[in-house]
């Protein structure tokens, strides 16, 4: 064979091998915390997955893997299970989830998204939002571990052994004038109301007036994680069968967190409950600019008269004391019979701390997973958010 043709078929040789050992490289899984993807083929630079709906009644569109040996390739990913792809595109970490961006809805076409690795980007990871788990609370537990505000204690075990963290905050010595309950997560994959109750507890930690104020008035207990198992294993918690955490409190519940809650909170609060709020992540996106929409922030309205007139009042202070990016208006919260709101059983959180003697004022609230009002929702500015929760909590109960 000729030198050059030997040298050809040589080189052609080694490129094949490398491109197959490149392809044998390249891994896509959800072995990470709250990891969630069924990866169904991969054929060159495209892939294909969709999102794992395990025990979820109906659709949903949480989804969160890392990708491995793409560095310096440019990759397609195709969902097959509709389009779970929100509206600023996924988000992207590339240093291991301990930081987030989004990649921008530019980086989207119908139910897929493409991205071009750097040389250096060899474990990506892309998520439907902003992945917010126990590590991360435990880094907020850790930079605050000297705040004598602050006490972490275990308000139980999940049915997978994993303990529920139970948080007070804000006056702990002596009795408190007010006592304010704080959950979160009772859907696993809402991931950015949990960025929101970071800031609002660093709001009462800090050393701004109302967190002054709050530390020498308020104790709050604090429910991070209600479905803890959900939010480690990456489940979408949403409409889980047969029925998900936020429809567990009535009749007996059947999972941990939520009985362990309310055996609690009526002990606790000793029939003097100021405030409970329920923080929550909505639909995927749309809602324009009516009540309830997914892409604004939204107080939802409970039965009554009485009671819809007290969480419009928080809503008011809401809106004068925010200073954070995310810009809430009173028009877009939701009244109880209107649209989705319409649930006549106390079966959530927010309504079943409405039914106890002594609570003056019980609410849900909705963060956007991406948008709201047109303004990015980022790690950041979630918890720039909790901070204006926190100031409108200091001004709401100190006014009664």
């Amino acid at each position: 064979m000729p030198r050059s043709l030997a040298s050809f078929a040589l080189a052609l040789a080694t490129g094949l091998l490398l491109a197959e050992s490149n392809a044998a490289e390249l891994r896509v899984d959800a072995e990470i915390p709250a990891g969630n993807i069924v990866v169904e083929r991969i054929e060159g630079d495209r892939v294909e997955l969709r999102q794992d709906l395990r025990d979820t009644e109906g659709w949903w569109f949480y989804w969160h893997f890392r990708v491995r040996g793409a560095a310096g390739r440019t990759l397609t990913f195709r969902f097959t299970n509709g389009n779970p792809i929100g509206v600023r595109g996924p988000a992207l970490s590339n240093d291991a989830g301990q930081t987030w961006r989004w990649l921008g809805a530019e980086s989207v076409r119908d139910a897929s998204f493409r991205h071009s690795f750097g040389p250096d980007e060899n474990d990506v990871r892309f998520c439907f939002a902003m992945p917010y788990v126990e590590a991360n609370l435990r880094a907020f537990l850790a930079r605050h571990a000297k705040n004598p505000c602050l006490r972490a204690e275990t308000l139980c075990v999940t049915k997978k052994g994993r303990p529920v963290e139970r948080l007070h905050l804000g006056k702990l010595d002596g009795s408190p004038k007010h006592r304010v309950f704080v959950t979160c997560r009772h859907h696993a994959c809402e991931m950015m109301a949990s960025w929101a109750l970071e800031g609002l507890m660093e709001s009462v930690l800090d050393d701004a007036e109302h967190g002054r104020w709050l530390r020498e008035n308020v104790e709050f207990l604090v429910v991070p994680f209600v479905d803890k198992d959900g939010v480690e294993q990456g489940d979408q918690g949403k409409n889980r069968k047969p029925h998900d955490h936020n429809r567990d409190y009535l009749g007996a519940s059947i999972y941990p967190s939520v009985a362990a809650i309310r055996e609690l909170v009526p002990t606790w609060s000793q029939g003097l409950l100021d405030l409970a709020l329920d923080l929550h992540c909505p639909w995927i996106r749309g809602g324009g600019s009516g009540p309830g929409s997914n892409e604004q922030i939204v107080l939802v309205g409970g039965p009554g008269a009485e009671t819809w007139a007290r969480q419009q009042a928080l809503g008011k202070v809401l809106q004068e004391v925010q200073r954070g990016p995310l810009v809430y208006d009173p028009k877009h919260n939701i009244p109880h019979g209107v649209g989705w709101n319409t649930g006549a059983e106390p079966r959530s959180c927010s309504r079943w701390a409405a039914t106890l003697p002594g609570t003056h004022t019980a609410v849900t609230v909705e963060l956007p997973y991406a948008n709201a009002g047109g303004k990015p929702v980022t790690a950041e500015s979630a918890r720039a958010f909790g901070h204006d929760l926190a100031r409108a909590i200091a001004r709401y109960v100190g006014g009664r």
